[in-house]
């Protein structure tokens, strides 16, 4: 035990478990933000940065923080490796991002292209790290890994997450802000998919739970679905959700982190390969654990519109999903990776 002078002892801070972080697209409007927010959590020892460039002037400027958290920027192909290396945790934000009058699934062909080439060398690199999927459109972008991990014979759907906390933040906050209640006492789960009408918040779930007409539940569904829009239409051009996105994956990361560390009972919504559904990839509550997820979780009770909203999202999510799946099995996606180098 350490003292002042003169006073009592001062307990030992015990050290926390620390874990090995990399963000692949650290450069970009939501990976630098978001490394920030790395920067600053306990849980994290060792933060890589990577995009094909910028990373290691941000990377500096981030060591200045007095945290105790190491940062190391890494930068183009030859220094991919080196990233990843040790990695407990690989968040992956890389990508272009949405313009005006774009939708997620336009993102596809420039998105799927990144997405291949860089789980390809998680797979190679640090096989056993938790993947976390933020790169658009994520209802295509975490097929497209599973079926890279699959090829590389490294496939555990229970490390692969896509990340749809964004969804659940806006839930919770218009719901909040439309029934006047502590935003803080606030949790809405957001179910499907992490585009368009495949975004379903549960208010029926919600907790705590009040009262909502029929035309409050629209929308509220309609704003939750509707949110990456409003905000790529707001910035007129200049971006889309970066502040907002990178906040909801620093959540998802520490829930990752704490889970890894042996805190029981973290529950989260994700994108994930599981049978709670028909579909092969599907959004909803999951438990995660120590070695990623634990296990997905039932839908529970849902009302009737819950369910027609759940019906009429088959098309979409089932399309997007198949997209992902047949991409990588064709030939033409390696013409553009080949581009982008």
């Amino acid at each position: 035990m350490s003292s002042v002078p003169g006073g009592k002892p001062l307990p030992v801070r015990k050290p926390l478990p620390y874990r090995r972080v990399t963000v692949l697209g650290a450069a970009g409007g939501i990976g630098q933000p978001l490394s920030m927010l790395l920067k600053l959590n306990p849980l994290v020892s060792k933060l890589s940065l990577y995009d094909i460039a910028g990373t290691p002037g941000v990377a500096t400027d981030l060591s200045h923080i007095n945290t105790r958290t190491e940062v190391h920027g890494f930068a183009g192909d030859d220094q991919l490796k080196d990233a990843l290396k040790d990695a407990d945790l690989v968040i992956i934000p890389a990508g272009v991002p949405r313009k005006p009058g774009m939708t997620r699934d336009e993102l596809f062909d420039i998105n799927a292209g990144i997405v291949k080439k860089l789980v390809q060398a998680i797979a190679k690199h640090c096989p056993f790290a938790l993947i976390n999927m933020i790169s658009n459109p994520v209802n295509s972008t975490v097929p497209i890994a599973a079926e890279v991990l699959k090829v590389e014979g490294t496939y555990d759907h229970t490390r692969l997450f896509g990340v749809t906390t964004l969804d659940v933040v806006r839930a919770r906050t218009f719901y909040a802000k439309a029934k006047n209640l502590p935003i803080e006492d606030v949790d809405v789960p957001v179910v499907g998919g992490h585009a368009g009408k495949t975004i379903l918040p549960l208010f029926s779930q919600a907790t705590p739970q009040v009262p909502l007409s029929k035309e409050e539940v629209e929308e509220l569904t309609r704003k939750t679905q509707d949110g990456g829009t409003e905000v790529v239409q707001a910035k007129a051009g200049k971006g889309s959700a970066t502040l907002s996105m990178a906040y909801a994956a620093a959540l998802f990361a520490e829930s990752c982190l704490k889970a890894m560390n042996g805190e029981p009972n973290i529950i989260e919504c994700a994108y994930v390969g599981s049978s709670v559904t028909d579909y092969p990839f599907f959004a909803s509550k999951v438990e995660l654990g120590k070695h990623g997820m634990v296990k997905a979780l039932e839908l529970g009770p849902i009302s009737k519109y819950e369910q027609t909203c759940l019906d009429e999202m088959k098309d979409e999510l089932m399309g997007s999903i198949d997209k992902g799946v047949a991409y990588v099995h064709n030939t033409e996606s390696e013409k553009i990776i080949e581009s982008l180098k």
